[in-house]
Parts: structure tokens; sequence; C-alpha cells
């Protein structure tokens, strides 16, 4: 098990995309991590279809060095996400130390409101492509790939794809 030790945070807000979520919460539970869903408060949220989530912690309690790397899930939680200046903190941090960051779909808000995009290739989904690149992103439309330590996939349907970069990014860590 690639991660049995380590724990990676995984930002939650109303709006997730469902799928975009539990999917690599699964998989990285699968590889052995402890996954620390991380929110703007501690309520239970509502996903885009209906699916929910309840934050273990809020991101203000967090310390970037109790993480192994991060995942920030697309849908419209992104959007609510940007403005915790504790969610862009940590964010900015484990982009710093080099940890593995997950970025799909519309979670590329998160990392251009953190600051991390400028001369970075980046994806994700197609409406977020004029921010991405006035963030001074490349925009490179394909299905998932790493720009460093950022692992970067495109919409729902890529997640197979944004896994399997995820846990060789995370494998490559360890």
């Amino acid at each position: 098990m690639l991660l049995r030790g380590k724990t990676v945070g995984v930002f939650v807000a109303q709006g997730f995309e469902d799928l975009e979520f539990w999917v690599p919460v699964m998989r990285l539970r699968e590889e052995g991590a402890h996954t620390l869903i991380i929110g703007v408060s501690r309520e239970t949220v509502t996903a885009k279809h209906c699916l929910t989530a309840t934050p273990d912690v809020i991101a203000s309690e967090v310390n970037a060095s109790e993480l192994a790397g991060l995942v920030i899930p697309g849908g419209w939680a992104p959007d609510k996400l940007r403005r915790d200046p504790d969610v862009l903190r940590l964010v900015r941090e484990c982009h710093a130390a080099g940890k593995p960051i997950g970025v799909i779909c519309h979670a590329g808000w998160v990392a251009a409101s953190a600051g991390i995009v400028r001369g970075m290739r980046v994806t994700g989904s197609r409406g977020i492509k004029d921010d991405m690149e006035n963030a001074g992103g490349i925009w490179t439309d394909a299905p998932a790939f790493r720009e460093g330590n950022v692992v970067w996939g495109r919409v729902v349907e890529d997640i197979p794809d944004f896994c399997r970069e995820l846990m060789a990014a995370f494998a490559e860590q360890a």
C-alpha cells in the first residue's frame, strides 16, 4: 500500500463535484492513505448530484507539514474554497514543499487564487480556460498530466487518468 501512514488532505465545500471528490478519496484510501477531509466549515455539504461529505477539520486547523499532499475537487466548490485564506495558505505551503497537489476541473480556480499557476501548463473544465490563462497558466487540452508537483485533470470523464497521475506522483514522493 503506497500511502500507508500518510495523510492526504482533500478539500470539500458546498457544491463539490461528487465523483471528482469521492473517486480520488476512495483511490487514496485503497492505497492506505488517511484522507483528511478539509472544509471551510464543519457542516456537512451536498455535492452537485446530491452526495454528501462532512469535513473532519476546517482549513485553519491544518498545517501543511501534517500532509503528504492535497486534492482539490471541482464542481462549484472551488469558487467557495478560493475565498478562504487558510485554503490558499495550505495550497501555497504544500506547493512550496513540493508535495503532490491534485487539481481537477474547476479546482484550477483555487490554484490560480493561491498564485501557483504562473508559467505552468494547466488544464481543467473548458469554462475556466480564460481565468487560468489570465492567471499566467499555459492552457493544455489533455485529460491529465503532471506539471512539477501539481497533477492536473480536465473533467469527470478523465478521473481514471487523473487518479493514475496522482498515484504516480505520490509514488515518486515516497
